[in-house]
């Protein structure tokens, strides 16, 4: 594993990351305790937080959010925009009024599997599974698995066809 990206692009911030070799990441970036793995890239205004995994051979575009409890097989697409979400009740407070801490909400882990696609300015909800070879179409809000090979559009995703190999 590398210590830092192969790259030095400026303005970014890099904190507590296991870098495969040959990562490239691009300007204003925030990523910290997160993994990424060999030849990927990572493009500008990307965040990738703690606990966030991404494969080998990625390219995660620029804008994307990728949050705690995401885990992203190898050879995955994610477009433009693409955000993930790892909370299926999000509130600011707690019933009596405090800000919520880490112990006031459940992670829920999603999974997106290898050689997925997700089109620019997907929704990823949590707590889903994007079957291997799968296609998110622009701009869909994914509430559920999505079968391997599928291929989603729309709000909510349905169903198009299945992806060929």
């Amino acid at each position: 594993m590398a210590d830092a990206p192969a790259n030095d692009a400026p303005y970014r911030l890099i904190d507590d990351v296991v870098f495969g070799e040959d990562v490239r990441v691009g300007p204003f970036t925030n990523l910290y305790g997160c993994t990424i793995g060999e030849g990927s890239r990572i493009g500008p205004f990307v965040e990738i937080q703690r606990g966030a995994v991404i494969g080998e051979r990625c390219k995660v575009q620029s804008h994307a959010f990728v949050c705690d409890g995401v885990e992203i097989g190898d050879e995955v697409f994610v477009g433009h925009g693409v955000l993930f979400i790892n909370d299926k009740r999000p509130r600011a407070t707690t019933a009596d009024g405090a800000l919520q801490s880490e112990s006031d909400w459940e992670l829920v882990p999603t999974y997106v599997e290898r050689r997925v696609s997700i089109g620019s300015g997907a929704v990823i909800m949590a707590g889903v599974r994007i079957g291997a070879a799968a296609l998110v179409g622009a701009g869909a809000v994914v509430t559920r698995d999505v079968p391997a090979g599928e291929t989603v559009a729309g709000v909510p995703a349905r169903s198009l066809l299945r992806a060929r190999d």
